[in-house]
């Protein structure tokens, strides 16, 4: 998903941990001045009713919660996973390169060295940096192309085992590419983030307002809960978004490849 095409994807995650912060302590002002307004009127079953409410209320949000950081960290995953496949699929396609004649195979490694630099730069850039990222796709691509054409001259010059086992090679690792590629723009969608968004705002307004009809206002271990849940959302915003924020994947197996 490129950047543009949802709103909470192109703020920076701290932005959005903090405005939650201010949404919730907000909403929880709002509800304890409306709970202490009606504290006289309230009776003992309708205060029952109201903290039965905020009981099934924090169960849902743990829900969602537990769901919405399994999908980033299965996102994040993946994303790591594609890394290493990736690597493995260079380092192999290099190897076989070397079965090639050595005029070939002294091309094929120069290719080789420029395509790791360029995929290395690439997992660097932002992925909100659409035209930076486009350019070093698009030049990674047409190395891949050099390559493909090393590919057939060696078929064509000395077909056989060597000549096949290169070209299948190269076909594992631009299918590992177009796997790392695509795992780039998946994240967890937007309506989601912004259901358990709204749900936490609803939550400091029912935490607000059960504290007040007991007459009360909300203690240190309330206001704990809310900064928790708000360090919560941003760990989950923040593996949902690669090149982005604290939490970045691990670049060590393009990396060790670096010429």
């Amino acid at each position: 998903m490129t950047g543009g095409r949802e709103l909470m994807y192109d703020i920076n995650s701290g932005l959005i941990a903090l405005a939650l912060l201010l949404m919730m302590l907000a909403a929880m002002w709002v509800g304890n001045r409306r709970g202490l307004a009606r504290h006289a009127s309230e009776n003992e079953e309708s205060r029952s009713q109201t903290l039965a409410v905020q009981g099934s209320l924090l169960g849902v949000l743990a829900l969602l919660l537990g769901f919405t950081f399994s999908l980033a960290l299965a996102r994040y995953d993946d994303r790591s996973r594609a890394v290493v496949d990736e690597a493995n699929a260079i380092g192999t396609a290099q190897l076989r390169a070397d079965l090639l004649p050595e005029a070939l195979a002294v091309e094929a490694g120069q290719l080789f060295d420029r395509y790791i630099e360029l995929r290395i730069t690439a997992g660097a850039v932002a992925v909100v940096e659409e035209d930076e990222r486009a350019a070093l796709l698009a030049e990674s691509e047409a190395v891949f192309a050099s390559l493909w054409e090393l590919a057939m001259v060696a078929n064509e010059e000395q077909p056989g085992p060597a000549s096949v086992s290169f070209a299948s090679a190269l076909n594992d690792m631009i299918d590992s590419y177009a796997v790392r590629d695509a795992a780039l723009d998946r994240h967890v969608p937007e309506i989601v983030l912004m259901l358990l968004y709204l749900t936490f705002v609803f939550l400091g307004a029912i935490l607000g307002y059960a504290a007040g009809v007991t007459g009360i206002r909300p203690g240190p271990p309330v206001h704990a809960m809310v900064v928790l849940i708000v360090m919560l959302v941003f760990v989950i915003v923040d593996l949902d978004r690669p090149r982005r924020g604290l939490i970045a994947v691990d670049q060590s197996a393009l990396l060790a490849m670096a010429p």
